[in-house]
């Protein structure tokens, strides 16, 4: 079964706060969901009691669209407030309201439940297929009322971030931020990096007595570092190798890219190839932040491109 939309696809009028609130049955992908609204830059709120929505999309003050998880465990959910809030918000020129309503046949819910060994939220003490029927029948009303509904139990989580990204991303995908950083070996690899680069084949200013106390953000230095023979072919082939992975990883449905590079010591040659790594990368269009791990030890800071 492949994906089912409403016909007319959803949109925020110009100049308007927009909001999209995920509902569905329990299983059928909602936290999936704000996750890929979240990667396409959504604030997103999960579980918010309803008798505080009116509040926060009345008063909301900042351009960032949210989106908001509904869940039927509430204890002050009902399929009434929450279509009678979005008629009520639907009716404010300032904000823009959508309703995303993720489906799911009920054989696979139960399948689902049945693999994580989970209790239904509205079953704790009964089978699960009890708890899935009564809140398919209770969020019915919810489901004629979406603006975009979306049939999950064919797809697997890159196709669903496909077809969220499909109707809510601004460009019509999710964004990928990239972080490059250097680091001492000595001090061991920094956590969660995705790729590592070794610098340390590369003639080293710590020897040079009038560049040892500077650092590779230092003119001196990095010309010191690019005047390497190999230092012009080792930049620009870890380049193409990034250029190559991050639109692959941001096309997996992955959001954040870690690149290291290390010397000895994590304040020359390291630094000297992670500036010129993310400016090169932002010059390509891609969003880049920089941390030189052993510089903000000293000097904590972290600078974005």
């Amino acid at each position: 079964m492949k994906p089912t939309v409403q016909p007319d696809p959803p949109s925020a009028a110009s100049g308007k706060r927009r909001f999209v609130l995920v509902t569905g049955p329990s299983g059928a992908g909602r936290s999936s969901a704000l996750n890929v609204l979240e990667d396409a830059g959504f604030e997103t709120i999960d579980n918010l009691p309803l008798r505080l929505l009116p509040t926060l999309m009345e008063h909301a003050g900042s351009d960032r669209p949210v989106a908001l998880g509904i869940d039927a465990r509430n204890r002050d959910f009902s399929t009434d407030g929450v279509i009678e809030l979005l008629n009520r918000l639907g009716g404010l020129p300032e904000v823009s309201v959508d309703l995303l309503y993720l489906d799911c046949s009920t054989e696979v819910l139960l399948r689902r439940f049945s693999e994580t060994r989970r209790r239904h939220p509205l079953a704790p003490k009964d089978r699960p297929e009890d708890g899935i029927r009564r809140e398919q029948e209770l969020l019915q009303p919810l489901r004629t009322r979406a603006d975009v509904l979306i049939e999950t139990t064919d797809l697997n989580v890159h196709q669903l971030r496909a077809e969220v990204e499909r109707w809510f991303a601004p460009d019509g995908r999710h964004h990928l931020t990239v972080s490059v950083q250097s680091f001492s070996y000595k001090r061991g690899l920094p956590r969660s990096v995705d790729m590592v680069y070794d610098c340390r084949f590369l003639q080293n200013p710590y020897w040079e007595p009038a560049l040892r106390e500077r650092n590779g953000t230092d003119p001196a230095v990095a010309a010191h570092v690019r005047a390497d023979p190999r230092f012009a072919t080792f930049a620009q082939q870890t380049l193409d190798l990034s250029l190559l992975v991050l639109p692959a990883s941001r096309d997996e449905g992955k959001s954040h890219m870690a690149i290291a590079f290390g010397c000895t010591g994590g304040q020359h040659r390291s630094v000297t190839l992670a500036e010129e790594h993310a400016l090169r990368l932002a010059e390509a269009g891609w969003q880049v932040s920089i941390r030189h791990r052993e510089l903000d030890r000293r000097h904590p800071q972290e600078v974005s491109t």
